[in-house]
């Protein structure tokens, strides 16, 4: 809800004026495991110590946290029920549809177990355990190392740490994961489940409420949720989907608190954030404003107003294509914001300044001068590097991308060459223990090919790399630059004949050896063969740009510690972490404040009944007749929908529980403001805002407006 603005610092002043205590600030960071010991919990106003949160000897808040995919989700039943997105598990709600059965349009609720959706391609980590293995994963790089050896060695040695985990720790699966990048790693255990399945998903008009046009904004009335359920072999042991297979029971259930939370309430969240960039440099930062962020604008707005074209007169393409471009949209989105935020909160000028005075303090000692003098400038020159490869690599890379078919068949043809080599030797994607999900995760894709679509996308490719002078001076692909400009007519030629795209024409190629895939007659399948030499060239020249930013990143951490005198925290990585701050509004602008909690009410004064803000019938009837359970914020009078917070947060994130003080699950958490897009940058208490639904519209719409009362029961909430 917006509102007139209030000053700010009369905002800040209130709690003095009514002799109030003053609200304490958030804090920056998504904290390790490691550090909560540190933290000092209590003095932030938690009701949980570190030891309730993650005990290694023990249970913890943690062993009820999973990562669902690349999200967060939470066990909310000790039957392996999980709570996460809606959008987190929008791939299976997909794959599960058809223009006959639209569970994407009309939701989804299984009535009995009997009745829940496989969810192939899903997979849920539990972690259970951490160890620091810094020393011996930095043990396999030497001195004499080249670049490229030096990243090569590192891989090495985490899979060798990785498999010997494994070994030793039957059922469980191992991750080595860079803290600080060059410098710090560690082992994490987890439990591995992979039979995952779809238990209920209210319709996209609810789970994505406001579309686009809402991503990434505030006010949110969406309700971005969806439960699902983890699965067992009898035995306990993890196992691929069986209809014999049990629900997996949780070390720890999370308990739903149907009262929610009200303004300023201390919350917290448990979960898997992805990457953030924070201790990089201003040239990097420049490399991201200049190029890296433009051109993912510039292609992704293209490639999905395409494919919404292409499913505007068939419901069963729009169905095909609704996973990617919903991903592809989120990702320009957040780019968009991103390169807004950077110039309008001057991130890189802060980042030039701050590095100025590093250079100062580096030159005021002989022995960091002698050590450090070259840093920033290393980093530098790898940058611009970057940047002048950019326009070809980029492109190159998105034509692999953007086009299905070559996308297919790259992998079709690295699995040849990489499944030749010692296990330890391959790529990741093509180890034994990742090869069965590369190879599940590649089928899946397929079955949502759309050669139309994907013609036109290949010929919008090949019109960009003409483009580029570079391009050109690569044969395989000068030879399918027309002269005549006829793009179009290039990529028709090419998919005439090709089956590249079909899944029993994949499972077949991926049995074969290269000399094989050399005798195969397809023409997109020769023409990645003509290519791939220059993909290896890309993939080297990355594993040598790896190699010098990790060098010289661990060496610019070591010298900032010392400037700034305090501990860091690293960036995330997709590793378990701690974040914690407020419910609280924020001033996005002059005169505008915008309060923390939206309503059912506010819901239905956006509804028009056009997309993206079409309220499902469900819905109004159970809000016409007044059937609101005990679901009613007393302070607002109404079911509340979603809640606005100051936490630190990125992307996998989404689906992260969001607790009260006393570790009770309040909300789901699936989005910041467009703010707030730049925390992977920088992060402000000012104006970085996390959004979650409100655990009570989560039970309203699942026990109410529709029939999941049973589910809502499970979770251990019972409703009148």
């Amino acid at each position: 809800m917006l509102h007139s603005a209030k000053p700010s610092f009369l905002w800040i002043l209130l709690p003095w004026i009514l002799g109030l205590p003053k609200p304490t600030l958030a804090e920056e960071g998504m904290f390790p495991m490691t550090e909560l010991e540190r933290l000092d919990l209590p003095s932030r106003g938690f009701q949980l110590g570190p030891r309730e949160l993650f005990n290694p000897d023990g249970i913890g808040l943690v062993q009820g946290i999973c990562r669902v995919n690349g999200c967060t989700g939470s066990f909310v039943s000790s039957e392996g029920l999980i709570i996460t997105n809606h959008h987190c598990a929008f791939e299976a709600i997909q794959n599960a549809s058809n223009k006959q059965q639209d569970y994407l349009e009309q939701g989804f609720v299984a009535a009995t177990r009997l009745q829940e959706i496989p969810a192939p391609g899903y997979t849920v980590r539990i972690t259970e355990s951490f160890t620091d293995v810094s020393e011996a994963v930095l043990a396999a790089a030497t001195p004499d190392m080249g670049f490229a050896d030096r990243t090569k060695a590192i891989d090495r040695r985490r899979k060798e740490l990785e498999q010997a985990a494994e070994k030793a720790n039957p059922g469980l699966r191992a991750e080595v994961a860079e803290m600080f990048i060059g410098k710090s790693y560690y082992l994490f255990l987890y439990t591995y489940l992979k039979d995952i399945r779809l238990v209920f998903a209210p319709p996209a008009s609810i789970g994505a409420f406001g579309g686009e046009t809402d991503n990434w904004e505030w006010p949110r009335h969406t309700g971005d949720f969806s439960l699902m359920r983890a699965y067992t072999a009898p035995d306990g042991s993890s196992a691929s989907y069986a209809k014999e297979n049990v629900p997996y029971r949780p070390k720890r259930v999370v308990r739903v608190e149907p009262k929610g939370v009200a303004e300023e309430d201390l919350v917290f969240l448990l979960g898997y954030p992805g990457r953030t960039v924070r201790h990089r440099t201003a040239s990097f930062l420049q490399y991201e404003q200049s190029v890296r962020l433009p051109t993912i604008v510039s292609l992704y707005s293209w490639q999905i107003s395409e494919m919404e074209a292409a499913g505007k007169a068939d419901r069963e393409v729009a169905i095909r294509h609704a996973s990617r471009t919903k991903s592809m949209a989120n990702v320009e989105k957040r780019s968009r914001g991103q390169l807004l935020g950077m110039q309008r909160k001057g991130i890189l000028a802060a980042k030039t300044k701050e590095e100025m005075q590093l250079r100062e303090f580096i030159a005021a000692d002989p022995q960091r001068s002698a050590r450090y003098g070259q840093l920033l400038d290393q980093l530098d020159q790898v940058y611009k590097e970057m940047t002048d490869a950019a326009p070809l690599e980029l492109h190159l890379k998105e034509l692999r991308s953007a086009c299905r078919a070559l996308s297919f068949a790259f992998t079709i043809v690295d699995a040849a060459h990489e499944r030749s080599k010692g296990d330890l030797e391959r790529e990741s994607p093509y180890m034994d223990r990742n090869w069965d999900q590369t190879r599940q995760q590649l089928l899946l894709d397929a079955q949502d090919w759309h050669p139309a679509t994907d013609q036109i996308l290949l010929a919008g490719m090949l019109e960009r790399l003409a483009g580029i002078p570079a391009a050109r001076q690569i044969q395989a692909l000068e030879e399918k630059l027309p002269g005549d400009g006829d793009f179009a007519k290039t990529a028709k030629r090419l998919f005439a004949s090709s089956q590249v795209g079909i899944p029993a024409q994949i499972e077949r190629l991926l049995e074969m050896n290269p000399q094989q895939l050399a005798g195969i007659s397809d023409p997109l399948l020769q023409w990645m063969i003509e290519l791939y030499p220059h993909y290896l060239k890309l993939r080297e020249r990355d594993k040598e740009v790896e190699g010098k930013l990790a060098q010289a990143y661990g060496e610019l951490i070591d010298v900032k510690r010392q400037f700034l005198d305090s501990r860091f925290i690293p960036d995330a990585n997709a590793t378990l972490r701690l974040t914690y701050g407020h419910v609280r509004g924020y001033s996005p602008s002059d005169a505008i404040y915008k309060s923390p909690i939206t309503t059912l009410g506010g819901l239905l004064e956006k509804t028009t009944g056009v997309e993206p803000f079409i309220t499902p019938e469900d819905v109004l009837v159970a809000h016409k007749k007044g059937q609101f359970a005990n679901l009613v914020d007393p302070a607002t009078g109404q079911v509340p929908v979603a809640i606005l917070y100051d936490t630190d947060t990125t992307g996998g994130n989404s689906g992260s529980p969001v607790f009260n003080a006393r570790g009770e699950l309040v909300g789901v958490n699936f989005d910041r403001t467009f703010e707030a897009t730049i925390n992977d940058f920088a992060w402000n208490p000012d104006y970085s805002r996390s959004i979650a639904v409100d655990i009570r519209f989560v039970l309203w719409v699942t026990g109410v407006a529709y029939p999941g009362k049973h589910i809502v029961r499970e979770m251990g909430v019972e409703l009148p």
